[in-house]
């Protein structure tokens, strides 16, 4: 009995000790491969600001091989994609109320599933999933919506998000040979 009640307390500070320590630092390597950025804007009548990390294309094969077809993205690296819209917006004739969202994605080969969910979980995938599963919980879908995947002639090296305006307005995200871009109006 003696036994078992120190075993758990050494269990206990153990997983303490990973949670306080581990995590934190782990978390701070990670963002040093795949750094913070952000891409912003404020004009006319929308205010738009995405959090996210930008990982590196560093040779491999992205879409299809390292992000998977078919299977939930959290759309960058490290903690999920997040926006944040001081405003209601529309996308693709549905209304995203002012607020913040975690951004997932559903890659294709030709087209693109794209997420916009209530829920901003504090890390992207489980880590008992070695990174294979996304925390995204399906029932706080905000909007989701289905876009042409753009074939690039040049090669993006590292995952970016930014804004476009070519008599519209989209959010745009690139990263090797593939450009997603999500309009947005007021």
């Amino acid at each position: 009995m003696k036994f078992l009640k120190w075993f758990l307390i050494v269990i206990g500070a153990l997983a303490l000790l990973f949670y306080f320590v581990a995590m934190p630092y782990l978390k701070e390597q990670t963002k040093k491969i795949s750094p913070q950025k952000t891409a912003v804007y404020n004009m006319n009548g929308i205010d738009l600001h995405v959090s996210y990390s930008s990982p590196f294309k560093k040779g491999r094969v992205i879409f299809g091989e390292l992000v998977p077809y078919g299977q939930v993205w959290r759309t960058g690296a490290n903690e999920p994609t997040v926006v944040i819209n001081g405003s209601p917006v529309n996308i693709m004739g549905q209304e995203l109320p002012a607020g913040e969202y975690s951004l997932w994605t559903i890659p294709g080969k030709d087209e693109w599933q794209v997420i916009f969910n209530k829920g901003i979980p504090p890390w992207g995938v489980t880590i008992l999933s070695g990174g294979k599963e996304t925390t995204r919980d399906p029932k706080d879908d905000v909007i989701q919506i289905t876009l042409p995947a753009i074939k690039l002639i040049e090669e993006v090296e590292s995952f970016t998000i930014s804004f476009e305006e070519t008599g519209a307005l989209y959010l745009c995200l690139d990263w090797d040979k593939t450009k997603i871009r999500i309009p947005i109006s007021k």
